[in-house]
């Protein structure tokens, strides 16, 4: 395959998150999840449109913004959809070069270029539209054409340091969009032409269904590996409600589903999120009946496993550890995916029948499947 990056694309820079109290959700996260608060932004530094936190573990940057006015754009998204990822921003060699090719290959531009700054130095900054509300922003700092930023993380924000207890998560691994019914090749055609991405993995609904529900997935990522999007659409012909149907039905639209979450010692991590409080999906033990069979031999004591409920899955190229949270909001949105990848780069497919089943009681519970 030839490597293709029309765009420059260099790596999530961060993900931002509509919520409807960022106060409240920086305590969630720093509390449950183990993000540090590293910077603010609000009535106090001068910004009257949104309060925003960066929250930062390692590699991974978030940003939980709550506008001020009901006339802001950010309402209008906490009233669709809840609480909900509204940007995943790229890190770029060249932020006019990536809008203009991206619009030139038929993205929708959301804001033109422009300059980002502060006392602090400036930035270059737009942003294209992708599947429901949700955006792709592009930054770029680039010395020779007078953007270099020396401040906390981006203009606008101050210095705060809060720390938390770090849980080991280290980097965003991928995000997963669901997008509804018929839509699911338009937007992968999408990534291939606009983002010069390429098909990486595809599932079908013989892959990923039960009694119950089914779904189709696609994984496009870029040429170097570094961003993968899975895009999800709901498949037809069975007797209950996807999860992926659940989702759009509550997050009135397409949006950002989970965010897997890349650590180096799943045990530890998760012991240290459920410790916090974080729920997980419930995985039956008879999962772990056969696991040594289905895949093969792990560095990792079975019975330590089972008593987390984390699933293991392999590849040519090694093995995966995974495990997925319940719904982080009220409404059964958005989740996270923990995972420690020893050399498999697949998606844990062979746990795709168990997850699921985990997945439909919930839904029963909430009455929705």
């Amino acid at each position: 395959m030839t490597l293709q990056n029309p765009l420059g694309l260099k790596k999530i820079h961060h993900v931002e998150f509509y919520v409807g109290n960022a106060k409240q959700a920086e305590f969630y996260y720093r509390k449950a999840f183990g993000f540090s608060r590293a910077g603010y932004m609000g009535l106090e530094t001068g910004n009257r449109e949104v309060t925003s936190y960066l929250m930062r573990q390692s590699n991974i940057n978030f940003i939980l913004t709550t506008p001020m006015s009901p006339e802001h754009p950010g309402s209008e998204h906490i009233k669709q959809h809840g609480d909900g990822v509204h940007d995943i921003a790229f890190l770029v060699e060249d932020a006019d070069h990536a809008f203009n090719e991206a619009v030139r290959r038929g993205a929708a531009p959301v804001e033109e270029p422009h300059d980002h700054s502060d006392e602090c130095g400036s930035v270059r900054h737009a942003s294209i539209a992708t599947y429901g509300d949700t955006i792709h922003s592009f930054i770029s700092y680039n010395v020779s054409n007078g953007h270099n930023y020396d401040g906390v993380f981006l203009p606008g924000f101050v210095e705060q340091k809060v720390e938390g207890d770090p849980t080991g998560i280290m980097l965003v691994d991928h995000i997963v969009g669901n997008v509804e019914l018929g839509k699911m090749n338009f937007w992968c055609d999408f990534y291939r032409d606009v983002m010069g991405f390429f098909r990486y993995i595809t599932f079908d609904d013989k892959d990923i269904s039960t009694e119950y529900s089914a779904l189709m997935s696609i994984v496009m990522s870029d040429g170097g590996h570094n961003i993968k999007f899975p895009i999800n659409e709901p498949a037809e012909g069975k007797s209950g409600k996807s999860q992926i149907q659940e989702y759009i039905e509550f997050y009135r639209g397409a949006g950002a589903q989970h965010v897997a979450l890349l650590c180096r010692d799943i045990r530890s991590t998760v012991a240290k999120l459920m410790e916090n409080g974080v729920e997980f999906l419930t995985i039956p033990d008879t999962y772990y009946d056969d696991l040594s069979d289905r895949v093969g031999e792990i560095d990792e004591d079975i019975e330590s496993l089972k008593k987390l409920g984390i699933l293991v899955d392999r590849d040519d190229e090694g093995y995966l550890l995974q495990i997925f949270t319940k719904p982080v909001e009220d409404r059964p949105t958005v989740f996270y995916e923990i995972l420690q990848r020893k050399g498999c780069k697949g998606f844990g497919k062979g746990n795709f029948k168990a997850l699921f089943v985990s997945i439909e009681e919930e839904q029963r519970r909430r009455g929705n499947l």
